[in-house]
């Protein structure tokens, strides 16, 4: 199979971006497309759709909004922008779908390519959509790998997504049946700065004590004396990392810190927790993560027997020019590593990885 082909653009005028788009794609043969548009421009995403489709003559099309979006050696963070990459695969090979709004359409919607099941999938969500973690792990029961990958859509503006048409309130994607060969891995944005702790007590997101001491108390030992004496500064700073039992390779959550009790030592984060839970604290680090994304690409290229034939690539809104510097450091130590093959994706408001969202993260998806 060839090559994917690709094309991204950066201009106000959203008619002139596709344009631009459309002449670096040129022609060739392809069946899907993948595109991702600034928030910027999502106001004139069905044109911008409708327009791709009839220049291409490529008939599907998946894709989400990103406050930021990327491509190959490149990121356009809150600006109007847009990458579209097209590629051909064998018939009956995917499936686009859309429509999951609850548990019901999870088992309802058809993934099957042609005759055969689905293996994998690659999947945009809307976070407004408070079901959005169990939808994602339900919809990874459906596919017979058990792993899906994408993002959470990020905008100022509508949450909107592609599925063959413009999209919203849900899951939507794209199924792959086991004749699709993909390589994929999940590189970390934070680091612990202190040991696992048991949480022995709770109230939904509200973690009472661990290891049997106030939660604020254990807070303020492993996060240092500087920002224990003024926890306002801990904020997009510190985080609660939830380790996934049974990795084989340390992988954890990553949730926000939502408030702090400082009368009844209470912690309260980003997930409902049950008492036994475990739970450690760790930090935004732009060094761990540059050194954890050369680890992720050393990882993935070692695996790899040929040049990728594209990819596609999710990173979270709070990596990017604040972890990596403003220069597309990112998206360029991909292309260091790997090679210049087409690559387009966009910066989410969370990310998904096998059956799990995850945040702080960046999953890169390879066709091979």
């Amino acid at each position: 199979m060839a090559m994917f082909r690709y094309g991204h653009s950066a201009v106000a005028d959203w008619s002139e971006a596709a344009q631009s788009c459309i002449a670096q794609l040129g022609t060739g043969e392809a069946n899907l497309g993948f595109l991702y548009v600034t928030d910027l421009l999502s106001d004139h995403l069905a044109e911008i759709l409708a327009r791709l489709r009839e220049r291409t003559r490529v008939e599907h099309w998946v894709g989400s909004v990103g406050v930021g979006v990327c491509a190959t050696g490149r990121e356009y963070l809150d600006e109007p922008a847009m990458a579209a990459m097209v590629g051909e695969f064998e018939p009956d090979s995917f499936r686009v779908f859309s429509g999951i709004a609850n548990e019901a359409d999870v088992d309802s919607v058809p993934l099957k390519c042609g005759p055969a099941p689905a293996n994998f999938a690659i999947v945009h969500a809307d976070p407004y959509n408070r079901r959005v973690t169990e939808l994602v792990g339900r919809l990874a029961e459906r596919v017979e790998s058990g792993f899906l990958v994408g993002g959470l859509t990020s905008s100022r503006r509508q949450n909107l997504q592609i599925a063959d048409e413009v999209t919203e309130g849900g899951l939507s994607g794209v199924s792959f049946s086991d004749g699709v060969t993909v390589a994929t891995r999940l590189t970390q944005g934070c680091s612990p700065v202190g040991p696992k702790h048991v949480v022995t007590a709770c109230q939904s997101n509200v973690i009472v004590t661990l290891d049997g001491r106030p939660a604020l108390d254990v807070f303020k030992e492993d996060i240092g004396e500087a920002l224990a004496r003024d926890l306002n500064r801990a904020g997009g700073h510190v985080f609660a990392g939830l380790p996934i039992p049974g990795s084989d390779t340390g992988d954890y959550l990553v949730r926000n810190l939502v408030g702090i009790d400082p009368t009844n030592k209470l912690l309260a984060i980003g997930e409902v927790l049950d008492p036994g839970a475990s739970i450690m604290f760790c930090r935004r680090d732009g060094r761990t993560a540059r050194e954890d994304m050369a680890r992720m690409l050393e990882s993935i290229r070692k695996g790899l027997f040929t040049q990728p034939r594209g990819g596609v690539y999710y990173s979270c809104l709070g990596r990017g020019a604040s972890l990596f510097g403003p220069d597309s450091e990112e998206l360029k130590m991909v292309r260091e590593a790997l090679g210049d093959f087409p690559l387009v994706g966009f910066f989410c408001n969370g990310e998904i990885s096998h059956n799990r969202l995850y945040g702080y993260t960046g999953v890169l998806t390879l066709f091979v």
